[in-house]
């Protein structure tokens, strides 16, 4: 069962977990729509990590697990900021699936 999110006069596929379904489909208004479902307001250090972490899959193809996440922040942005603990704070309880969500990007699936 999928839903969708209408954002302007675009209408997006979700899937069942309310990943975007067509990854091209997403941009700022979505991830902010993304974000206020999930209860968050996007801030300048949220962006930070979305774009990192959009650029990783670019580049890859992968999702990465939360520990390389965190290994990825910390050289990108400075040891006090490559914590499980930043992580949380900015996207809390499960941060790798709702940065993926948000971000666009299909669900870890290393995470339950």
């Amino acid at each position: 069962m999928s839903n969708t999110l209408l954002i302007k006069d675009k209408q997006l596929k979700l899937d069942k977990n309310g990943y975007l379904q067509e990854l091209a489909g997403w941009d700022k208004a979505v991830a902010e729509a993304l974000a206020n479902k999930e209860g968050l307001a996007l801030g300048s250090e949220h962006w930070e990590l979305i774009h990192l972490l959009r650029n990783f899959h670019q580049q890859s193809g992968l999702i990465p697990s939360t520990r390389v996440l965190v290994k990825l922040i910390a050289k990108e942005f400075g040891e006090e900021k490559g914590k499980s603990a930043y992580l949380m704070s900015l996207f809390p309880d499960a941060p790798l699936k709702k940065i993926c969500k948000i971000a666009g990007l299909p669900r870890p699936i290393n995470c339950v």
